[in-house]
C-alpha cells in the first residue's frame, strides 16, 4: 500500500518504531505522546510503532488536504473530557454518583459563600460557580470528609500554589531508577503534570520505597492528588509517578510565618512548614 506524501520539502511521512530504551519529547514543541506512554513498560515500548512519527498535527492536515481526505480536515478538535465530550460534566457524573451537598467556604475567613452538590465535581484550580457571587472564586482545597470546598478570590491566590509533592513508586523508563539519583539520592530535572504546561525545574529526592519527593524551583499552580508527575532530563522523558501527597500551599506557609513571628520566643507554637516523609 502506497502511503500519501506531502509536498513540503525535507519532510517525509513514515512509520516509526521505538527501538530506543527511552522516550524523547518533541524538539520543536510539546509532544502528547510522552504524557500517554510514560507508564508503558520497556518490553512494550520496544515493540511500539508510531505511524505518524514526529509529524505535527498541522503537517498531518496538510497531507490530508493534498490527498483530499476531507473528513479528516473537517473533524473538530476534541476539547471536552476524554470519553465524556462536551456533555455537562456535573449532569454526567451525577448519573453515577449520589449528590453529596456541601458548602463553598472562603479559605481566608471561613465565610460560607454558597452550596454545591458534591466536592467530587470540582478540581483544584478551576473556577467555582457560586450562585450570587459576581467576582470569580477558585477551588483551592477539598474536604472529602465534611464535603466542603475551600475557595479563594483570585486566580493567582497563594493558596493555589505549592512547591512540594510526593509521588507513589515511580515508573522509570530507561533506568530503574536513574543511576545519578541512586548515587546522590537527589537529582535535578524537570517535570509537568498537565497537558501542554511548561516544564518546571525541580529536584527529586529518592525514598527507600521507590517514591520521590519533588521540590519545584518555583511554586506551581493547582497541583492535585491523583495526577501524574512526569519527569524529564533534557529531551528525554524519564518516567512518572502518581501524586499522592502535597506540601503546604504558599498561603499556609505565609500564615505559618506570621504566627511564628507573633508567638513568644520558645513557646513552641511554630508549625512544621513541610510534611514529614
Amino acid at each position: 500500500m502506497l502511503l500519501p506524501q506531502a509536498t513540503t520539502p525535507g519532510l517525509h511521512w513514515k512509520m516509526k518504531k521505538s527501538f530506543t530504551r527511552s522516550m524523547l519529547r518533541d524538539q520543536k514543541d510539546f509532544s502528547e505522546i510522552d504524557l500517554k506512554l510514560e507508564i508503558v513498560s520497556q518490553e512494550a515500548l520496544r515493540r511500539t510503532i508510531f505511524p505518524l512519527g514526529g509529524l505535527t498535527k498541522d503537517f498531518v492536515k496538510k497531507i490530508a488536504a493534498e490527498n483530499r481526505l476531507h473528513h479528516v480536515l473537517q473533524k473538530k478538535e476534541s476539547m471536552g473530557i476524554c470519553f465524556v465530550g462536551k456533555r455537562n460534566f456535573e449532569h454526567f457524573i451525577l448519573q453515577y454518583l449520589q449528590p453529596r451537598p456541601g458548602k463553598f467556604i472562603s479559605i481566608e475567613d471561613s465565610t460560607v459563600l454558597g452550596t454545591h452538590k458534591g466536592w467530587f465535581l470540582y478540581t483544584l484550580g478551576q473556577r467555582a460557580k457560586i450562585s450570587g457571587m459576581r467576582e470569580p472564586w477558585y477551588v483551592v482545597e477539598k474536604d472529602g470528609v465534611k464535603g466542603d470546598v475551600l475557595v479563594a478570590p483570585r486566580t493567582d491566590h497563594p493558596a493555589l500554589y505549592r512547591d512540594l509533592l510526593r509521588t507513589g513508586r515511580v515508573h522509570w523508563i530507561a533506568e530503574e531508577p536513574p543511576a545519578a539519583l541512586v548515587r546522590d539520592k537527589m537529582m535535578e530535572c524537570h517535570f509537568r503534570f498537565r497537558h501542554q504546561m511548561a516544564l518546571v525545574p525541580c529536584v527529586l529526592t529518592l525514598n527507600q520505597d521507590g517514591t520521590v519527593w519533588v521540590t519545584a524551583v518555583t511554586a506551581v499552580r493547582a497541583l492535585a492528588l491523583g495526577q501524574f508527575a512526569v519527569f524529564y532530563k533534557g529531551d528525554e522523558c524519564l518516567g512518572s509517578g502518581k501524586i499522592l501527597r502535597l506540601g503546604p500551599s504558599l498561603y499556609t506557609l505565609q500564615k505559618g510565618k506570621s504566627r511564628a513571628r507573633e508567638a513568644p520566643e520558645g513557646s513552641g507554637d511554630s508549625p512544621s512548614l513541610h510534611p514529614i516523609p
